[in-house]
């Protein structure tokens, strides 16, 4: 997506601070994080750890480049391929990125940022490629509508056991989880429909990958829910790290670590420990043990990033606070 007029000031406000923090946490390879250095990624919105590719996250830009997506090594930073995607129509506002079963990406064109503008979004599915040039793969294009009426949305999940697809869609005051069929047809229209709500102004998700803990990350702050056979149950709140646009998150392959990326160009992916240190969900529901403590506006870890917490989250607290709502029962 574009900025919202909050995000920029929180964007303003937090350069500074940034400024005198490592750009990223790239002290090494894989799950210690990087920096995009390709100068066509300028607007990372989406993320999503290769299934055959150790160490190569799979991204994309935000609308306006076309039917690409790009292999990341997380060791350099630097793109290894990138894969144009055919058999689809121009693209609109491509949000996520999620990898299912048998290795299949799946991409996210939900995106609408008029909240309600689109009758219809898409979801293009691509299998992973074996090798990493510079290809163009044909891709099955899915039209998909939600049962409650258009909306915009910049979270896409695909369970890694089951296959089945889902979406959150962003609202301001918490949006919710919409389940999609069983099975997505390529000829007829995709209903999407709410099974829970999500206590935050999602920007991205993703699955562990055993599925049993889903992640959810905002611009402010993150919240992980133990998956429950979809009937999701809110554990805790993730570390979340201090970005400019932070609209990515993706687990490691191996489980053990939280990517979050943000937008820009030479943008960071940093990487934090999965709540309870080891790709499952904490029983204590308190998130780890470096998050302890801290309220709902997000989280702040390591001495690198008290001075963006000087500067920025006074101005932020009572706007961040807004996102990160108390558990509800709704259930829809």
């Amino acid at each position: 997506m574009r900025p919202r007029s909050l995000a920029l000031l929180a964007g303003v406000l937090l350069t500074g601070a940034l400024a005198a923090a490592p750009a990223s946490a790239a002290d090494g390879s894989g799950d210690k994080g990087f920096t995009i250095t390709d100068p066509r990624i300028k607007e990372s919105s989406g993320l999503a750890a290769s299934h055959l590719h150790p160490g190569i996250y799979w991204t994309h830009n935000d609308s306006g480049d076309g039917p690409y997506i790009y292999a990341v090594d997380s060791a350099t930073g630097k793109t290894v391929a990138r894969i144009t995607l055919s058999g689809v129509g121009t693209p609109r506002d491509v949000e996520a990125i999620s990898i299912g079963p048998d290795n299949q990406i799946y991409v996210g064109d939900i995106g609408d940022n008029l909240d309600g503008s689109w009758a219809y979004v898409w979801i293009y599915k691509l299998p992973e490629p074996k090798k990493l040039v510079d290809q163009t793969v044909r891709a099955t294009q899915y039209v998909v509508k939600y049962s409650n009426g258009a909306r915009n949305a910049e979270s896409l999940i695909v369970h890694p056991k089951t296959g089945r697809v889902y979406i959150i869609d962003k609202k301001e005051d918490g949006g919710h989880l919409y389940e999609g069929p069983a099975t997505l047809s390529p000829t007829g229209t995709n209903i999407f429909r709410p099974v829970a709500a999500v206590d935050l102004w999602a920007t991205d998700a993703a699955f562990s990958p055993d599925g049993e803990q889903l992640a959810v990350r905002g611009y402010f702050g993150g919240i992980y829910y133990d998956w429950n056979g979809g009937a999701i149950k809110r554990e805790g709140r993730l570390d979340v790290p201090l970005q400019k646009q932070g609209e990515s998150l993706s687990y490691s392959a191996d489980g053990t670590k939280l990517m979050y990326g943000s937008e820009g160009a030479d943008s960071p992916v940093q990487a934090e420990d999965v709540p309870g240190g080891s790709g499952k969900a904490s029983p204590s529901g308190g998130g780890s043990s470096a998050a302890a403590g801290k309220d709902d506006s997000g989280s702040v870890g390591g001495g690198a990033k008290v001075g963006a917490v000087v500067l920025g989250v006074a101005a932020l607290a009572l706007f961040g606070l807004r996102r990160l709502r108390r558990p509800t029962a709704r259930r829809h």
